[in-house]
């Protein structure tokens, strides 16, 4: 029962992935993979913010916990996008660019699990 719960969040997050990057590479018409990292930072920040929570609260079933953090957030986040990206800047050339999109996906990233920590933190009692 487990892995439905983490596969309903999987595709959960994967579609809501898919109407936020079509909607922010719609927003910026650059080469730059701009929707990936919006949806990278996005995720690392809610995991920050909700991890400590889910994970502290015994009452909470084991299933959502999964289902959010395994599924919902590991379908919404893009490791693999982002590395495809990068790799296609490379490919194309576009070094500057490619090592903008490395270390801004995970210098941004670690940030917005940091900021989602601390926050999720400063709600404790």
């Amino acid at each position: 029962m487990l892995l439905i719960w983490i596969a309903l969040g999987g595709g959960l997050g994967s579609v809501l992935r898919y109407l936020m990057v079509t909607r922010v590479d719609q927003w910026y018409a650059g080469g730059f993979p701009v929707g990936v990292l919006s949806i990278n930072a996005l995720g690392s920040f809610l995991i920050g913010l909700i991890a400590l929570q889910l994970t502290q609260q015994s009452y909470l079933q084991a299933e959502l916990r999964a289902s959010l953090l395994v599924g919902l957030l590991g379908g919404f986040t893009t490791f693999s996008t982002f590395s495809y990206n990068s790799l296609q800047l490379i490919l194309e050339g576009e070094y500057l660019s490619a090592l903008l999109n490395v270390v801004l996906s995970v210098v941004v990233c670690i940030m917005a699990a940091g900021a989602g920590l601390m926050l999720a933190k400063s709600f404790s009692i």
